[in-house]
């Protein structure tokens, strides 16, 4: 498939109404750490890589549950002017998180409330590519009926219990809540590791040195995975596809949050 053509693209997934701070350190236990640079916006998983999809497809139409309140209208309202085409289920509370990033621009993460998952009853058919982040196992069996399927590792129960193909399976390969000890069908499975590269399919990979200074590498992972689904979508063999999502994962280091340094088409 040539690499300017028309792929209709689809996440579902979570959001995170998320405040974050640079800060001095990360404090240890009794001890107190200083802000010097704060801001908040929608963010989690599913928001970053529906974001960094639109950079590279043009349109992502990304469908999420939000909590029907102050933060839940927040959030649409940014991501939709960020370009996203929502689709919002409202129920429950608007989950929210506070990201710590260091001296070292390593973040630390701490979610407040649930992660609420789509549950609605959707036609994926027309899509040629879904990326499915977080939603119930019949959401998941929909998304199926896209042309290409990824998901990531963070949702290995569901993902089981769904009990579909997926194209692309990928998460961190040193984050603990990541971990995949296989069980899935699912064709491609990348394990990555930061500025060390990754594991796709038994094999090593390289990363990326990043285009500038480190600012935060908050959303590096879900960048990453998110422009290597949109690659192998598209139809770019594996590894013209792992060179475009290195480059997506160091990009995004180089800008405040997940979204100023992402890269577009």
């Amino acid at each position: 498939m040539a690499a300017c053509a028309v792929v209709r693209c689809a996440v579902v997934g979570h959001v995170e109404w998320t405040e974050f701070a640079l800060v001095d350190h990360v404090p240890a236990p009794g001890n107190i750490a200083h802000a010097f640079d704060d801001w908040a916006e929608p963010a989690g998983g599913g928001a970053v890589v529906a974001t960094q999809i639109r950079k590279l497809a043009g349109t992502c139409d990304f469908f999420t549950a939000l909590g029907d309140d102050e933060l839940g209208h927040k959030c649409a309202e940014r991501l939709g002017e960020m370009g996203l085409s929502l689709t919002v289920e409202w129920f429950g509370r608007t989950r929210r998180a506070i990201t710590l990033i260091d001296e070292h621009r390593e973040r630390t993460i701490t979610t407040f409330g649930p992660k609420l998952r789509p549950n609605g009853e959707y036609d994926f058919a027309e899509y040629d590519f879904v990326f499915f982040i977080a939603g119930e196992p019949e959401v998941l069996r929909a998304a199926r009926a896209a042309r290409f399927l990824a998901a990531t590792t963070r949702e290995v129960p569901t993902l089981k219990e769904g009990g579909v193909q997926i194209d692309l399976l990928i998460g961190s390969g040193r984050d603990p809540g990541e971990h995949y000890d296989g069980g899935i069908d699912a064709t491609i499975v990348v394990a990555t590791e930061g500025t060390d590269g990754g594991v796709v399919n038994g094999r090593r990979y390289d990363a990326l040195t990043t285009p500038g200074q480190v600012v935060d590498t908050y959303g590096a992972g879900d960048s990453f995975a998110a422009a290597l689904g949109f690659a192998l979508a598209r139809g770019d063999g594996l590894d013209a596809a792992l060179a475009l999502a290195a480059r997506a994962g160091a990009g995004v280091v180089t800008g405040k949050g997940p979204y100023t340094s992402q890269i577009w088409a």
